[in-house]
């Protein structure tokens, strides 16, 4: 009898060893998983974070100080361009040419970026009260000015005629 006593104690000393090691093994295994999740977690808010400053960069350039703008009749409306100018002017663009476009057919009045900076288009079209979509983007090196306004059949329904 005191073999199955010995027995039977050694069979629980070695359930207690074996439940205790497996406590401490479950308690690593939680400890890790969570360390694991936390570092998941940060990685992916480090990334949208990372991805949302990209977007904001390439989507808004910081606008200059001084926007220079060209203002060009599209419409045929006499005094047109004039008027734009001095709306725009008067809201501190700079207003470095006044003319014609190459036709008087244009139906909605357009804003060009012509230097890639968006940001400065966006400003005019506000200003003005043009319609986002109608802003176009056509680089070219050769224009010493950063946007271009061309005045639509439209223009009435904008800021500087109302």
């Amino acid at each position: 009898m005191n073999e199955k006593n010995q027995s039977d104690k050694a069979s629980l000393n070695y359930k207690l060893k074996d439940s205790t090691s497996n406590l401490f093994t479950n308690i690593i295994l939680v400890f890790l998983a969570t360390i694991i999740i936390f570092l998941g977690y940060s990685l992916f808010h480090k990334l949208q974070a990372a991805r949302s400053n990209e977007v904001d960069k390439i989507n808004s350039k910081k606008t200059t100080s001084l926007i220079q703008v060209e203002v060009l009749n599209g419409c045929g409306e006499p005094g047109a361009a004039d008027n734009f100018t001095s709306f725009l002017r008067k809201n501190n663009f700079d207003v470095v040419q006044i003319g014609n476009y190459i036709s008087f057919d244009v139906e909605k009045t357009l804003v060009i970026d012509r230097v890639g900076n968006t940001a400065n288009a966006i400003k005019i079209a506000d200003a003005l009260g043009i319609d986002r979509k109608n802003i176009i983007q056509q680089i070219n090196k050769n224009y010493f000015l950063d946007a271009s306004v061309v005045i639509g059949k439209d223009f009435d329904t904008l800021k500087p005629n109302q």
